[in-house]
């Protein structure tokens, strides 16, 4: 595997965690929720063979921590942020970039807002219920998890939370079976939980494309999904965004997180993707 090197940039109100494989045309990789760079861990191999991965610790979470007190979030800052990681690895040309969950948003926004930064996006999984025309339903929900997080604390939230965009049927590792790297990962994520829900659940969620921009962009967008995923909630924004672009859904290996759970066939496919641009 390519050697990774790990690096800080300033942005307004933070410093972001960046790390750095191979080499080639830039492919960035945006996380999402509380994750940071780490969960893509397992595809970064085999693309870092043909692209320059450049993988970042969204604001607040994990290594890029606020400067000063946390405060509840933007997506357009969010856009601003990956814009910097960019200008930072010196990326002059146009990029590919993959983002899932609300780091699909984030890319959403970084193409509306800097489409000549961006040479394909492949967006998987955002979730931005406004979108659908059961919206106030899923802003409910949505609200109801922050409130329990306020009132009930994290592990209520969670649980409430997983029910809800249906993952709570997924069965979590047990700790004595992973990797110490890939421990260490997962304490960094729960670490990030309250932030989450405190200043990221509810900005990204009710964001709000703009879908006349996105048209305008359309064939640099592909919609993702994973193929097992797909009647879930974090799914379902995707398939109508896919239906105004014009464009079908690519379905990936696994659920919303299949980066993780099926690595080596999501890299692949990922990889044919991009190489039909």
């Amino acid at each position: 595997m390519s050697a990774k090197t790990v690096n800080k940039v300033a942005v307004p109100g933070a410093t972001l965690h960046y790390e750095v494989t191979g080499s080639g045309p830039v492919l960035l990789l945006i996380a999402g929720g509380g994750t940071d760079a780490g969960i893509f861990d397992g595809i970064v191999g085999r693309l870092a063979a043909d692209y320059t991965v450049v993988a970042y610790d969204p604001r607040g979470n994990s290594r890029s921590p606020y400067d000063g007190g946390a405060a509840d979030e933007r997506v357009d800052q969010s856009a601003d942020d990956a814009l910097a990681l960019l200008d930072a690895v010196g990326a002059t040309e146009p990029v590919y970039v993959f983002g899932s969950s609300s780091g699909a948003i984030t890319g959403l926004e970084l193409i509306t807002r800097h489409p000549d930064r961006v040479r394909l996006l492949i967006a998987h999984e955002p979730p931005c219920v406004e979108v659908l025309p059961d919206a106030p339903d899923h802003r409910a929900f949505f609200e109801q998890v922050y409130d329990t997080y306020r009132t009930d604390g994290v592990e209520a939230a969670d649980v409430l939370f997983s029910r809800g965009i249906g993952t709570d049927e997924d069965e979590p590792p047990k700790p004595e079976d992973l990797y110490p790297e890939v421990l260490e990962m997962f304490l960094r994520f729960q670490a990030n939980a309250a932030n989450f829900y405190e200043h990221k659940l509810l900005p990204f969620t009710r964001y709000q494309p703009d879908l006349d921009a996105l048209r305008a962009v359309a064939t640099r967008i592909v919609p993702a999904a994973g193929g097992t995923s797909v009647e879930y909630l974090p799914a379902r924004p995707i398939q109508q965004i896919a239906e105004i672009l014009g464009w079908p859904v690519v379905s990936f290996p696994g659920a919303h997180a299949g980066y993780i759970s099926h690595a080596e066939p999501f890299a692949t496919l990922l990889a044919r993707v991009l190489e039909t641009d």
